[in-house]
């Protein structure tokens, strides 16, 4: 894992190597272990390491044994042993046993469809000497973040907005079109970023750059929902096998690897696998609350003994919740709508603290195997679609809302205007998800209509991301479409960065997702329907396979959905100051974003009871309004810039500097 960053100028004018170190300074919590540099003209790039594989010899750049191809990555080629030994036998030399090198001899050996074999979590960039051109790319999850941002003539590229924001012509100012993005999909969609002039590379792409800029951007691979007609046992134990050879190789590396444990089934899976390779030496680590509402204390605990892991647990409360939440957003670089990444950074921190690196995690299990409720709920949906006069059908809500269960009075008059928004446009591609989108949607009364008129052309994010779908998208079936379109969204959006990366690097951690691994994605799309989905038992077919590997009281367990506090957190016992500082009319006013009446209305309701007599999309709005005031404190109006780094491995073309200096503190 580690930070990278780049830049081309279309002007034939040599780069600024002070800029690229620059950059670097903003990426440090990626990479602590070293500082590379490379320039070559009018190009140069830089990445900080964070040490994983090849602790001595992988320090970046690194090229091919000719020196035309030089490579910096952020992220991890897993099979790269395999690819080593294949592209041996074709010829080519190593000089180090680091994965970054197999990039370079993979991209000579096979030019872009290299990309189709590698099985990680990466974004990386591959300098052509020869051509003046360099690949960028990003793996097929977008597990690793990649920017991109063109100014005066330059082609720019970071793992993150801020260190783009540190040319000499970044435009310092939050983008409408990102903000009505996160306030109706929960994430900017990859055509934008919450700062303007500045867009991600979509995951599964890559983009080829030129000395005139941007020559080609291409999809490289896609999920695809074809299902098999196939025994059940086969494929459950295709899963197993599948699933059980992608957490051990996320199990390479020169360092010791620890892993999540929440209490739910996904991440007990992979730490029972991890357990099984590793043996007692494995350690756990799991996020506890204070609050009883939130906590799953219990069956962490459970697991951990049956596992015979070390557990290491680290308890939040709302308190440290508010005290990191300023830093979640810095590091997010987006407004969010939940305080749940918070708890995560904390327990980064602990892994930081226990001195170790690497931990495998079950992020993407829910998206590929069906196990959200939002799947549950379109199938039912489209159920009461098909008659709908039914008064029985839209009563299996229930089942997905227990409140409901224990309140028929107001069941009946929830589910007729929740779930029945436009319940018979079933041909809509978003069906599934547009109550989702509605209700996110009503954060936007918080934004002033002249912020969001100042956005340049087409700002309505469900057109923009239906016209982004694929052809094919129409034939799959409707779980596979909802699938479809919560990977595209939720997950590469928010769950990978907004929880997932930039938490675990905001203290120097690489999170490894065995879930993630594109063997297990094509499978899990292979499956029929039934083996995701069955009847509303989510993620069936993993549940078979955890009943191989865990007792029946963890691997039956209801699906609880992760949460954090939210109410009491900014305005219950100690409120925060800068919660009191950043929601001042005055504030809200001078910053120009939010309709400063608006936001006085939502504080006046929490500030009446906290967590009690506010809503769901009271929550979501506080949280959107506090997080776009530290968006803006922080990387517009009054930030603070990084020191740059000085290099710790440096090459000048094909040269490597016989003497690299001391890295910055």
């Amino acid at each position: 894992m580690c930070g990278l960053a780049g830049v081309h100028r279309r002007t034939g004018k040599p780069v600024d190597s002070s800029l690229l170190l620059e950059m670097a300074g903003e990426l440090r919590h990626r990479g602590p272990d070293g500082t590379g540099l490379y320039v070559d003209g009018s190009f140069g790039m830089t990445n900080t390491r964070l040490a994983i594989v090849d602790l001595v010899g992988g320090d970046q750049p690194l090229c091919e044994e000719r020196g035309r191809y030089w490579v910096m990555q952020n992220g991890e080629v897993y099979n790269y042993v395999e690819l080593r030994s294949e592209l041996r036998q074709l010829g080519h030399e190593f000089a180090t046993s680091s994965d970054t090198e197999v990039i370079a001899h993979a991209y000579e050996e096979w030019g872009p469809r290299f990309l189709e074999r590698l099985n990680g979590d990466f974004a990386l960039a591959v300098w052509d000497r020869e051509r003046q051109e360099v690949l960028l790319a990003r793996d097929r999850f977008g597990v690793r973040p990649l920017f991109l941002a063109e100014y005066d003539g330059d082609v720019c590229f970071a793992s993150e907005a801020k260190a783009l924001l540190r040319h000499p012509a970044a435009r310092r100012e939050l983008d409408p079109v990102g903000i009505v993005d996160t306030f109706t999909t929960w994430s900017t969609l990859p055509d934008r970023s919450a700062f303007t002039g500045i867009r991600e590379l979509p995951a599964a792409h890559y983009a080829v750059v030129g000395p005139n800029g941007i020559l080609a951007e291409k999809r490289w691979w896609d999920l695809e929902f074809e299902p098999v007609d196939a025994p059940e046992d086969e494929l459950v134990d295709e899963l197993e096998e599948v699933l059980a050879s992608s957490t051990q190789i996320r199990l390479r590396a020169d360092v010791p690897v620890a892993a999540y444990l929440s209490g739910g089934l996904d991440s007990s899976v992979t730490a029972a696998l991890a357990a099984r390779e590793v043996g007692p030496g494995l350690h756990a680590f799991g996020v506890g609350f204070s609050d009883a509402r939130f906590d799953e204390s219990a069956a962490q605990d459970a697991i951990a003994s049956e596992l015979g892991v070390t557990f290491h647990r680290t308890t939040v409360g709302s308190a440290e919740i508010a005290a990191v939440f300023p830093r979640v957003v810095e590091l997010a670089e987006k407004p969010l709508l939940r305080t749940a990444p918070a708890p995560l950074l904390e327990l980064a921190g602990a892994v930081e603290a226990a001195r170790l690196k690497v931990v495998l995690t079950g992020e993407g299990a829910d998206e590929l195997l069906g196990g959200y409720d939002i799947f549950r709920e379109d199938k039912v949906r489209r159920f009461w679609a098909r008659e709908p006069a039914s008064k029985i059908r839209p009563l299996l809500f229930t089942r997905l809302n227990r409140w409901l269960a224990t309140d028929p009075a107001r069941a009946g008059a929830f589910l007729g205007q929740f779930y029945g928004r436009d319940l018979l446009a079933t041909d809509d591609p978003l069906y599934s998800h547009r109550i989702r989108f509605a209700n996110t949607a009503r954060c936007l009364r918080l934004l002033r209509p002249e912020f969001v008129g100042r956005a340049a052309g087409d700002t309505d994010p469900a057109e923009r991301l239906i016209r982004s779908l694929p052809s094919r998208f129409t034939g799959f079936s409707p779980l596979a479409r909802a699938q479809y379109l919560e990977v595209a969204t939720f997950f590469e959006g928010y769950l990978l960065h907004a929880q997932g990366d930039r938490m675990l690097m905001g203290h120097s951690i690489e999170g490894r997702f065995p879930f993630v691994d594109f063997r297990l994605a094509e499978l899990a799309a292979r499956l029929p329907d039934s083996l995701r989905l069955r009847g509303l038992r989510e993620k069936y077919a993993l549940r078979k396979v955890a009943a191989r590997l865990l007792p029946a009281e963890i691997h039956s367990r209801p699906k609880i959905p992760y949460r954090a506090p939210i109410g009491d957190v900014f305005f219950g016992a100690g409120q925060p100051e800068y919660v009191r500082q950043l929601l001042r009319l005055e504030a809200v006013e001078e910053a120009g974003i939010l309709e400063p009446a608006a936001v006085e209305r939502l504080v006046a309701k929490f500030a009446r009871g906290g967590e009690r007599g506010v809503s769901e999309t009271d929550e979501m709005a506080l949280v959107g309004a506090l997080s776009i005031m530290l968006l803006h404190e922080q990387l517009v109006a009054k930030p603070v810039l990084a020191p740059a780094l000085k290099p710790t491995r440096v090459v000048i073309g094909d040269v490597v500097q016989a003497e690299p200096v001391a890295e910055a503190v």
